[in-house]
């Protein structure tokens, strides 16, 4: 039964999450391009919002480019410079100073969306749903740091790494490698996977905006009326 489990998470639910994520996230581009934005409650209430954006975008952002990059790097690549032990050391620190950035920026953030009257009345379920599941899954990467400080010879993190590059290139038996490895790695993982389902649904889809039309548009002359 676990067997199964394991590879109906690992093994299948990438897969789901992945096409979800590509074809949701199209169509929302091609039919909801006025739902396509940040929704940004800035001019609802100020107070602590810069501070708190800051924290939260910053560490959102090197957790997700620390991710991808040690995720989906191949051991021979980085070999010749640092041992597998000296790259998981180095998640441990950069990863774990930029989770709790994101985290006091997150809780600031949900806070300010659940209690602040303005801002809660303009707020959808998504918003609200997609800033608690971000701020959970920083938990839980910060809590994998704990078990992975009991071996640091980076052997949890090649395993894990294999998985996601076996996911990527599309090789059978990828739920192989997750068998044995600590539940809390696996619920962190199975939530990033989840949050991919949820990305073409919520806020998160500003992401991918680059704003480069602005950059050649004409500029725009306003005045105050006379």
């Amino acid at each position: 039964m676990m067997s199964y489990l394991n590879t109906l998470l690992f093994g299948i639910y990438p897969y789901i999450a992945l096409v979800v994520l590509v074809v949701g996230t199209w169509a929302r581009y091609d039919h909801g391009q006025f739902t396509w934005k940040a929704h940004s409650s800035q001019m609802l209430r100020k107070k602590n919002m810069v501070l708190a954006s800051v924290l939260f975008h910053v560490g959102i952002l090197v957790i997700f480019f620390g991710h991808l990059v040690g995720l989906l790097t191949p051991h021979f690549m980085y070999e010749p410079f640092m041992t597998a032990g000296t790259k998981q050391v180095l998640a441990i620190v950069v990863g774990g100073i930029a989770g709790v950035m994101c985290l006091i920026g997150g809780v600031m953030l949900a806070h300010r969306r659940l209690t602040d009257p303005r801002v809660k009345a303009s707020s959808t379920f998504a918003d609200n749903m997609i800033i608690v599941v971000l701020v959970v899954q920083v938990v839980l990467g910060l809590m994998t740091i704990f078990p992975t400080l009991g071996h640091l010879d980076g052997a949890t993190m090649m395993r894990l790494a294999s998985w996601a590059q076996s996911i990527f290139t599309f090789q059978g038996g990828a739920a192989e490698y997750m068998v044995g490895i600590h539940w809390i790695y696996k619920l962190h993982m199975f939530l990033g996977l989840t949050i991919f389902v949820l990305f073409p649904f919520t806020r998160l889809v500003h992401m991918l905006s680059v704003p480069l039309e602005y950059f050649g548009r004409k500029y725009q002359v306003v005045r105050k009326r006379a």
